[in-house]
């Protein structure tokens, strides 16, 4: 059952997602259309699948959820990895840093949960 108290992954997550969606609309702005969809999708992704490990059916349930959610994460730190470095598109350091910081936290959970 969903535990309701204030959990810092899950609003890490959910406040990501927003600022991606905005991020990808600056993107779209510039006609890069294809990339800022990739983005928009992992980079929400990723607390779709934080919040759904909420109510996970076991613990083993609950890690595979993280480990998806860390997969989306890695997906969107190269995305975002791609805008810096490209030249041709948009860069946020701030979300770079962010998604760094959620990699971070999610290692951690995933690893603590496992013993």
């Amino acid at each position: 059952m969903r535990n309701d108290k204030e959990n810092i992954i899950v609003n890490l997550t959910f406040q990501f997602a927003l600022e991606i969606i905005d991020f990808t609309e600056e993107i779209k702005l510039k006609g890069k259309y294809s990339l800022a969809d990739q983005l928009f999708r992992s980079g929400t992704s990723i607390g779709a699948n934080v919040r759904e490990a909420q109510n996970a059916e076991s613990k083993a349930d609950f890690i595979h959820k993280l480990k998806i959610a860390a997969k989306e994460a890695d997906e969107t730190e190269y995305w975002l990895c791609l805008c810096k470095d490209s030249g041709h598109y948009p860069t946020n350091e701030k979300l770079l840093m962010d998604i760094q910081s959620i990699i971070k936290v999610l290692s951690k959970i995933i690893s603590t949960s496992k013993k």
